[in-house]
């Protein structure tokens, strides 16, 4: 039986408008440092943050969100923030900014696969119900 990993995760948040804080979950960050794993999940529902702001700059949003699996990656890629540790490169990403792409707090969460945790992050928070 495989031996549970102790995780830390984020919601990826994109802000349209950051003056008005309104939001949409497009994505999830999963950390666990023990497994070596830090992978970033991302769907963005464009209409949904059309409804938030029609003239979203989605261009750039969907630059911004595709940089997230590069840094989780680490390696050149990245930049100069994918030559930090895997703890340095989540704390990073996780840090709080007022930006269009943005994170929930930091939880934790045990299991047994971490992708299967990160899906099931996906279902509950990001994908529509």
């Amino acid at each position: 039986m495989p031996k549970p990993h102790t995780y830390d995760y984020a919601i990826v948040r994109v802000v349209p408008r950051v003056d008005r804080g309104e939001f949409v979950n497009a994505g999830v960050i999963l950390s666990c440092a023990a497994a070596g794993f830090l992978r970033a999940f991302i769907e963005l529902d464009e209409d949904r943050v059309r409804a938030l702001d029609p003239s979203a700059d989605l261009d750039a949003i969907r630059a911004a969100l595709a940089a997230l699996p590069r840094i989780c990656a680490g390696g050149d890629d990245a930049g100069p923030v994918g030559r930090l540790s895997l703890r340095e490169r989540f704390d990073w990403l996780v840090a709080p900014r007022s930006s269009s792409i943005q994170t929930s707090p930091v939880h934790t969460g045990r299991c047994d696969d971490l992708d299967s945790a990160a899906e099931r992050l996906m279902q509950r928070m990001v994908r529509r119900p």
